[in-house]
């Protein structure tokens, strides 16, 4: 019977089976190109919703505020209090809605910026926190296309001067959102301008404009400098992925993501052998198979059995038979010396190769925002400093 001296800890096996790395000097990259390509009074929101699209929320707004970013975006609570409970003190911009007056307490109480998006949600905030000794910095939301959150922007005049008169608030911005920016066709994108534009209008005319104005999420960002205003919201390309295809001229970005795992088991099967579930896969001839510790409970779309590659001694590895939750399975019968143990790049670059989101993306008929967050908490996240290569662009930068 085996005995321990002490009880074996985590922290050394977190990283035995499979892991997320987050390359801090991409990050800083990306936000440098960004401030470049923005003019100086035009501030730049790190938006790090959704634990910063899957790279880790307090790492990622910790250091892109380090390297010139001014605010931070979430989209919950909870979110927000994350940050504030790792010491960051860059103004916090709260872009869902809230309603309840738990959640109203908690923005004051940790300094919060909340977003108003009808006047009925104003009045709670304005009753809940109506005595505080300093008003609540809020951003007054607009929907002009959406159709998601945001009051009818033809009625912005009402909207400023109602919130306005409100005990408690102090308007901090008006901002919309975008429907269709990364599309190359600005018909829809051109109308939702027109429609912010107009309503800001009025509300200069009101002598109602507010400190700030805000309208530009990643693609708009890069698409139209116009679209600026006072500060963008920038999710996707902080991350070093751009929108849509015919944005990637525009500034150089790199992916600040790679997701890797170990090869857990080599084995060799005959021709006609079937390989995990459904045998999706039959060996066409005597092949040798490794087993990778990463599954689709890890973030890997099952969508992709039979149809992606992975990285693997620089060179790139088919993957065979359905993906399982916790493992898949590899062709590697032209690798004799592959070893149980040696690193799979799943996302990432090895050698004069890489893999991005976009491609996962492509093949799995989803969107690259999607593949980003859909890497699960077991998956530990290591951030390092690595050196930025021309391979680890995301295409064509």
């Amino acid at each position: 019977m085996l005995s321990w001296d002490k009880t074996p800890s985590l922290a050394p096996m977190r990283c035995c089976r499979a892991w997320v790395e987050i390359n801090l000097t991409a990050l800083a990259h990306n936000v440098r190109q960004l401030r470049q390509w923005l003019m100086p009074t035009t501030e730049l929101m790190a938006v790090v919703k959704a634990d910063a699209y899957g790279h880790g929320a307090v790492t990622i707004a910790r250091h892109a505020l380090k390297a010139g970013a001014h605010w931070c975006g979430v989209a919950t609570v909870p979110e927000g209090i994350e940050l504030r409970q790792a010491g960051i003190q860059a103004p916090i911009l709260l872009m869902g809605a809230v309603h309840s007056l738990e959640e109203v307490r908690a923005i004051a109480q940790w300094q919060l910026q909340p977003t108003l998006v009808a006047p009925k949600q104003a009045l709670v905030f304005s009753e809940t926190l109506g005595r505080l000794d300093h008003p609540l910095p809020v951003h007054l939301k607009l929907d002009t296309g959406m159709s998601r959150l945001g009051h009818p922007w033809q009625q912005a005049v009402e909207f400023v001067q109602f919130v306005q008169q409100l005990p408690g608030l102090a308007i901090a911005s008006v901002y919309s959102h975008l429907a269709t920016a990364d599309d190359p066709d600005t018909t829809v994108l051109q109308q939702q301008h027109h429609r912010f534009q107009t309503a800001i209008e009025a509300l200069t005319q009101h002598q109602l404009r507010p400190p700030q104005l805000h309208l530009a999420n990643s693609a708009a960002t890069l698409g139209d400098t116009a679209l600026h205003y006072d500060m963008v919201r920038v999710g996707l390309a902080l991350y070093g992925l751009y929108p849509a295809p015919h944005l990637r001229s525009t500034i150089s970005l790199h992916p600040v993501m790679q997701v890797k795992a170990r090869i857990t088991h080599i084995k060799e099967i005959a021709a006609g052998t079937g390989v995990s579930y459904g045998h999706q896969f039959v060996a066409p001839q005597p092949m040798r198979i490794a087993v990778v510790g990463i599954g689709y409970a890890d973030g890997v779309p099952r969508a992709l059995s039979n149809h992606m590659a992975v990285l693997v001694q620089g060179q790139q590895v088919r993957q065979v038979g359905a993906i399982t939750m916790d493992q898949l399975m590899l062709d590697v019968t032209h690798l004799p010396g592959l070893q149980e143990g040696d690193i799979v790049t799943l996302l990432g670059h090895q050698g004069r190769h890489c893999i991005t989101a976009d491609d996962w993306a492509n093949l799995s008929g989803t969107i690259s925002w999607e593949i980003l967050c859909g890497f699960k908490h077991r998956l530990p996240r290591v951030a390092l400093e690595q050196p930025l290569t021309a391979l680890a662009t995301s295409r064509g930068s």
